[in-house]
């Protein structure tokens, strides 16, 4: 049940606002069942990021502006469900790396604590099971999810893993940008000196890493991770593991997405994929990629914070140089993200596949650039013929059903083990 209004943004949308109906429905009524139907499933986003001082003054998930996600976007957006993301970054693989990533994790576990039990408890509620998600959203509030992005954070302590169940989290992703003592990345890190592979898949510590997850019921995400490691995990599971933030490689051939024989293999394994709205994963266009990097060289914006710390010239600058690029290489939009959809769905079926954004860690495509958008996702699927039991599977009846059936595996594991 969703509380205030929904935002439409049209004119961010000509090219879907001119597209035909293949059913036989006017674009008048397309947006007016979309909108209908998307205040009545619960929508779930599974991967959103937040920065080190987020639920501070200088980041309030309760202000609209500054941010992808924000309470007030969400509400707008018709966006029921955040998946609030503890990402550290990968590192060395010494006890010294260990200890400051494990507290890096903690910080940001307290701060969505502090969003939903402090800041705004009326607005938000963390939910640990996938009953909470329901029961929240019955009371008309929005839910918060925790999730770990990269379990480089556990180091070789397997124990971690039931302290941040504890604290919350539901699903952890294995690797990030490098290899970790779980298993090989898709993107190995240059900087830490990786090999193509380390372990070539899952590591043996990947594999009772796997294992336990499943006793605790956490969702093995396989987002980041190599082919070999995500082919593994769908094998060795005995839960249905999730891809938290990955869109279809066949589409857009880049490295953080998954293939046909992935997909394939999800389906095998029960899991879900979460289709992305990236748009480097949804779209790919070397050439502009090339002429960003250059742009941002010439202009000294290499790092994050050169772009943090931008004059307002410099961005005016940027952001009309930017434009030029676009205006050249249109950047992906919802029909673009739609068509991972698809494409997912008639490998694997409907069952097997959902919706993210990775909003606030680059996450975006035009159309939906923030949760306030995202009632369009839904516009778009209805206008190429989904039906309403197949929007409300993909907004989050599979990513809920995957989760229940992580919870029954955990239930019957500590019953096999007591």
């Amino acid at each position: 049940m969703h509380r205030g209004s929904l935002r439409f943004l049209g004119s961010a949308l000509p090219v879907l606002l001119l597209a035909s109906c293949t059913s036989g429905m006017s674009e008048e009524e397309i947006v007016a069942h979309a909108t209908e139907l998307h205040r009545s499933v619960i929508t779930i986003d599974t991967h959103d990021d937040i920065p080190a001082n987020f639920a501070t003054e200088e980041s309030d998930p309760g202000v609209r502006d500054g941010r992808q996600v924000t309470l007030p976007k969400m509400r707008e957006g018709g966006l029921d469900v955040a998946f609030f993301v503890v990402y550290v970054g990968q590192g060395e693989r010494n006890p010294e790396a260990y200890a400051e990533a494990k507290a890096d994790a903690i910080m940001k576990f307290d701060a969505i604590h502090r969003m939903a039990d402090e800041m705004y408890p009326d607005e938000i509620e963390l939910a640990y099971t996938a009953d909470d998600v329901e029961r929240i959203n019955g009371m008309g509030k929005l839910a918060a999810v925790i999730c770990i992005e990269n379990g480089y954070v556990i180091g070789r302590d397997l124990s971690l893993l039931e302290t941040y169940h504890a604290l919350g989290a539901r699903y952890m992703t294995l690797t990030h940008g490098g290899h970790n003592d779980i298993g090989d990345s898709s993107t190995p890190s240059e900087r830490l000196g990786d090999a193509e592979d380390d372990h070539g898949g899952l590591s043996e510590f990947g594999q009772q890493v796997v294992a336990e997850m499943n006793r605790l019921g956490i969702m093995v995400d396989v987002s980041h991770v190599a082919k070999s490691t995500m082919l593994d995990a769908a094998r060795l599971s005995r839960a249905p593991i999730i891809a938290s933030h990955s869109s279809a490689k066949a589409l857009a051939d880049h490295p953080r997405n998954l293939d046909d024989e992935q997909l394939l293999a999800m389906k095998e394994n029960r899991g879900v994929a979460q289709m992305v709205a990236l748009g480097g994963f949804v779209k790919v266009m070397p050439a502009k990629d090339s002429a960003m990097r250059a742009l941002r060289e010439e202009m000294g914006l290499t790092s994050y914070a050169a772009m943090r710390e931008m004059s307002e010239d410099q961005r005016a600058e940027y952001d009309a140089r930017r434009a030029e690029l676009d205006e050249r290489w249109p950047p992906a939009n919802v029909e673009n993200f739609v068509d991972h959809i698809d494409h997912a769905v008639e490998l694997i079926g409907i069952d097997h596949v959902g919706i993210s954004s990775d909003f606030d860690g680059g996450g975006g495509v035009m159309g939906w650039n923030d949760a306030s958008e995202t009632l369009n996702v839904t516009i778009e699927l209805v206008r190429r013929g989904y039906t309403d039991e197949e929007i409300a599977k993909l907004w989050g009846g599979n990513l809920l059903r995957v989760w229940r059936e992580n919870e029954a595996v955990a239930r019957q594991l500590q019953q096999e083990a007591s």
